[in-house]
């Protein structure tokens, strides 16, 4: 009996999600758990595995197509008892073909091997015949194939850096910042938005429409905390210090912490602070919180931050992570800029930016000296309090920037 599959829900506020490409191909055998597609969601890539065992007997969409959330994927028929036979042999000789993909007869594999569960280890790409890799670029998926064709990239001509000669979406983007030469005509080009830039437009488009938020600055003297970290070289970075601090506050000042339910005309406040860290990764902005960070030292935090932000840039947050936070901390200065007029993270109401730390002229006890400056900029929503909360909010976090020392004490 046939059996279909239907995309499942894969995180939260996701409707759809597009096919990159298939693992599997029609007349081959699949078994429970064995991942059968890659799809680009908005959040991330995701490998979908199969919740049926048979052989697959029709795919629902092909490469580039965007599937809805309950709609068909994959539909997979009973094996015949040959099969059956030959598949139950091989695995109790613990075979690796025992996910191999079989003809008629049972016998002749596809060469789709299955990728054992947690491995990092991609399928082999597909044989390129001798007499054509020089001719015909690798390129797998369509979405790949779609962003060169809409910089006027030529394939034939891009350095691939993936697994196996693959081209990826990087090699491309790099081949398009490359200088025109100068006989190229003047025109536009126009580059299609994916699926993760649809959902950031919606979100910072929401943001901007339905919260009237306001943003305070301040410049604050980081010398100590850069003196603290400098004492301690193998210790916590600045983040991780600034992260405490930022935690600290927010305890102060819950209100900051929270959302607005604006159909019950109550302010939502957080007992736990879900920190997120705004992280600039390969397909583009986005926020994985360090879950429980209330409750988290120094050094436990800087550890979270850093594996969260190495995740984040290889695409590889989980969508808890991603969908989690309840205050942002967004470190701008790691581009080498001083401020930043942020959005609120909806449903969030506050965001809090870092500017780079420079050496500035400044006064201390009346003397003009050389110090380590950066500025905070923090917007928030004006309909959960007033400014005078949010600049005690600035206030409570700079102060302890300034004077780390005795804050850490008291933590």
């Amino acid at each position: 009996m046939a059996r279909t599959f239907l995309l499942p829900d894969l995180g939260e506020g996701l409707t759809e999600a597009e096919i990159v490409r298939w693992l599997v191909a029609e007349g081959d055998t699949v078994a429970v758990d064995q991942c059968v597609v890659e799809v680009e969601t908005a959040k991330s890539m995701v490998e979908v595995p199969s919740p049926f065992a048979g052989r697959v007997e029709t795919l629902h969409a092909g490469p580039g197509a965007t599937v809805a959330v309950g709609a068909p994927l994959i539909t997979v028929g009973a094996l015949e008892p040959a099969a059956v036979a030959a598949y139950r042999e091989e695995e109790q000789a613990g075979s690796g073909n025992v996910l191999i993909g079989y003809g008629t007869s049972g016998g002749t594999a596809t060469g789709r091997r299955r990728r054992p569960r947690g491995s990092n280890v991609r399928p082999a790409a597909p044989a390129v015949p001798a007499a054509a890799t020089r001719q015909v670029p690798l390129v797998i998926s369509p979405l790949v194939r779609n962003l060169a064709r809409a910089n006027g990239v030529d394939l034939r001509a891009v350095e691939a850096t993936g697994e196996g000669g693959v081209i990826t979406r990087s090699d491309v983007e790099r081949a398009a910042e490359r200088p025109a030469p100068a006989t190229a005509a003047a025109g536009e080009r126009r580059v299609p938005l994916n699926g993760f830039r649809k959902a950031v437009s919606a979100a910072l488009s929401r943001s901007r429409a339905e919260i009237p938020e306001a943003t305070v600055w301040v410049d604050v003297d980081a010398t100590n905390l850069w003196r603290l970290r400098e004492s301690n070289p193998t210790g916590p970075g600045l983040l991780a210090y600034i992260a405490r601090f930022v935690v600290a506050a927010l305890r102060e000042y819950p209100v900051f912490n929270a959302r607005l339910d604006t159909e019950r005309q109550e302010i939502v406040e957080f007992d736990q602070v879900h920190l997120g860290i705004a992280v600039q990764g390969e397909r583009g902005l986005v926020v994985p919180a360090v879950i429980g960070a209330d409750s988290m030292t120094t050094a436990r935090l800087d550890e979270e931050i850093r594996r969260l932000t190495a995740s984040a840039r290889e695409g590889r947050s989980t969508a808890r992570e991603l969908s989690a936070g309840t205050f942002t901390l967004n470190n701008y200065g790691a581009f080498r800029v001083d401020g930043s007029a942020a959005i609120i993270n909806h449903p969030q109401v506050a965001i809090l930016g870092l500017g780079r730390i420079i050496d500035r002229p400044w006064v201390v006890d009346g003397q003009l000296c050389v110090r380590k400056i950066t500025q905070l900029s923090f917007a928030f929503d004006h309909r959960v309090c007033d400014g005078g909360t949010a600049a005690g909010f600035m206030r409570s976090v700079a102060d302890a920037i300034e004077d780390p020392a005795s804050v850490i004490a008291r933590l």
